[in-house]
Formats: C-alpha cells, sequence, structure tokens
C-alpha cells in the first residue's frame, strides 16, 4: 500500500495556490456541521451538555487506537493486531492489579510495554522475511485474542484500583472527560512528529516508495519497525485507557475496535490533506461518524446502526481516497509536462538570445 505519488519540492506560492484549488479537503468539516445542525433540529436532546460530553469521551480509547494505527498506515503497512493489544493490555491490567496487587500505575506500564513488545515482533517478523504485514499482524491478532482468553480463562475482571478511573473518566475539564484531551495530546503529537521531524519524513517517504526511500538513503526496515513497535505502543495505551473507562476488563471487548479504527484513517485520508494519512483529518473523520450514530441512536435507531455506519464509512473512504489518488496523479503528471514544457521553451529562447548576439 502506498499513499499519494510524491511530487517535486513546491514553493510555498505554488503550495497555497494547490490548497486553494482543493476545497474538497474541507468537504467533509462542511458535511459533519451539516449533520449536527440535522440532529440539533431532529431531537432536543442532541445539543445538551451531557450528550455531548458523552459523544466526546466515549471514543476517546478508539481514537487513541486510530491514531496508532496512522502509524504502520503512513509507512505503507497494514497492522491487523492493534485491537488484539489494546484487549490484551487492560487485560493485563486487570489481572496485575485484581489478581496480583500491581499498583495499577506500574501495571499499566507494563502493558503498555507489552504492546510495544508486540510491534517489535510484528516488525521483526515483517522485515526479516520479507513477509506481508497482513498476513503477519493477522496471525499475531489471532495468537494474541487466545493469549487473552488463556490469561483472563474467558472471565471479565473486574475491580481495577478506582485512581486509574479517576484519572481517565472522572476528572473533567470543561465539563469533558479527562480522556478525550488525553487522545487530543496523542493527536498532537503524532501530528508535530508528522510534519516537523526527520522521522515523520521518513515516514512519509517510505509509505510513497520504499525503493525510492532507499536510492535516497532511508533505512527502510528500521522505520517499518518504528512504525509498528509505536503501533503496538499506542495500542497498548488505549488499552490502559479502556481498563480505566470500564473498570474491568472484557475479553470479548477488543474486537469491535478495529473495524472503526480503520475507517476513521481512511476517511481521514480525505480530509485536510488529501491522500494522506494524518492525525487531525482522523479526529474529524472519527468524530463525525460517532455524531451520525449517535444522533441516529437518539432517533430511535437500534444498535446496530453503528455497524452500518462503520461499514459503509470504510467502503466510502477507500473509494475516495482512490479517486483522489488517481486524480492527484494526473495533475503531478500535467504539472510535470507543464515543468517540462516550461523548461524546453525557456532553452530555445536562450538559444536564440546566444544566437542573436
Amino acid at each position: 500500500m502506498t499513499n499519494t505519488t510524491t511530487a517535486p519540492p513546491a514553493s510555498s506560492g505554488e503550495v497555497r495556490k494547490k490548497k486553494q484549488r482543493e476545497p474538497e479537503r474541507f468537504a467533509l468539516i462542511g458535511v459533519w456541521i451539516a449533520v449536527i445542525i440535522f440532529f440539533s433540529f431532529a431531537t432536543d436532546r442532541f445539543m445538551t451538555e451531557g450528550n455531548i460530553s458523552s459523544l466526546l469521551g466515549s471514543q476517546a480509547v478508539l481514537l487513541i487506537l486510530a491514531l496508532g494505527l496512522l502509524l504502520p498506515l503512513r509507512v505503507g503497512d497494514f497492522d491487523l493486531s492493534v485491537a488484539s493489544t489494546l484487549g490484551l493490555s487492560a487485560m493485563l491490567v486487570a489481572i496485575l492489579n485484581v489478581e496480583h496487587g500491581w499498583n495499577v500505575w506500574l501495571a499499566a506500564l507494563f502493558a503498555v510495554l507489552v504492546g510495544c513488545v508486540i510491534g517489535l515482533t510484528n516488525g521483526l517478523i515483517v522485515v526479516r522475511w520479507n513477509i506481508n504485514p497482513f498476513i503477519v499482524t493477522l496471525g499475531m491478532s489471532t495468537f494474541i485474542q487466545g493469549v487473552i482468553f488463556w490469561v483472563s480463562k474467558s472471565n471479565t475482571i473486574s475491580g481495577i484500583d478506582p485512581v486509574l478511573s479517576d484519572f481517565v473518566l472522572q476528572d473533567t475539564i470543561f465539563g469533558i472527560p479527562a480522556d478525550f484531551w488525553y487522545a487530543l495530546i496523542v493527536a498532537a503529537v503524532i501530528w508535530y512528529v508528522f510534519e516537523f521531524t526527520p522521522l515523520g519524513q521518513r515516514f512519509l517517504f517510505v509509505g510513497q516508495s520504499q525503493d525510492m526511500a532507499r536510492l535516497n538513503g532511508i533505512a527502510v526496515s528500521r522505520t517499518r519497525v518504528i512504525a509498528l513497535v509505536a503501533s503496538g505502543g499506542i495500542a497498548g495505551l488505549a488499552g490502559v485507557v479502556l481498563a480505566g473507562s470500564t473498570g474491568s476488563a472484557d475479553p470479548n471487548s477488543a474486537a469491535s475496535f478495529l473495524m472503526p479504527a480503520f475507517a476513521a484513517c481512511f476517511l481521514g485520508t480525505t480530509v485536510l490533506k488529501i491522500g494522506r494519512f494524518n492525525p487531525w483529518g482522523t479526529v474529524i473523520a472519527l468524530y463525525f461518524i460517532g455524531t451520525g450514530t449517535t444522533g441516529l441512536q437518539l432517533l430511535g435507531a437500534q444498535n446496530y446502526v453503528q455497524q452500518l455506519f462503520y461499514g459503509a464509512a470504510l467502503i466510502i473512504a477507500v473509494i475516495l481516497a482512490e479517486v483522489l489518488r488517481k486524480r492527484n496523479a494526473r495533475r503531478l503528471q500535467n504539472v510535470a509536462r507543464q515543468a517540462a514544457l516550461a523548461a524546453k521553451n525557456g532553452d530555445r529562447s536562450t538559444s536564440n538570445e546566444k544566437d542573436n548576439a
């Protein structure tokens, strides 16, 4: 899988003109605003403080997971093990704290480290034997799910130290649960890495073309491993937040997170930065989907509408991403053609000037 085709460097003026020609990068935001207005008139329960707080806080775990998934997607890899890693992390926090008496913060740190180890294992297998990460992480996901059922004996573990719940859920900022703000901090950190660090640029170059990245001296294998390690660690962090949000760990809870996370990531490529996996686009896409499902449920729709929304969003997002990718490729070809023509005309003018002289 690759991101948008690499373009030649452009001046700031060219970048501004390009953005002006891409009003569609704000289209989802406009649709989101329209959806909010519609549900605000359709039901008086939608714009209440309690519903807004619930909507923002309830999606925080999923948002953190989706942000972690962005990292391997940015380098052109899939990580299907993130949801199972989340589930194992939550279960480790519960078992170590409740059954073994570990301090809850020590248990949380251990769970995140286990997530990093899972990501490292995925990465080493992928790059050492050059195996498709889709297959490797799918197998890892199934393996981890078996481990979850084994260590939990297929039981829900409850009674996690309420200190974690207070930190994640009960403490509020502007009436919104703290986990939402933690998710925004993760988004801001990833945005900074993507936009302002050499590592973020390496992620982008590797995702665009691994062969070209190698020719430019980038350690492709190491970059892919780093992305998968970070993905596993952030998935582990999402599991810690889930454990704090529920005060327990359910061995069956992880599976429901995978499809929504992918839907948010792919739909996010149609927002702000067309054709690129980006954190703020993912935030907007996730809460757009959450707004739709919440509004429909307030109008009396059944719970299965959430799965319909996530599945449809993923299909539409993949189609839109492909359409925009092809359109951008055609645009780049036109730009290259025009540049070549301008250079040819410039050479011809120079030659004429020399002849006249």
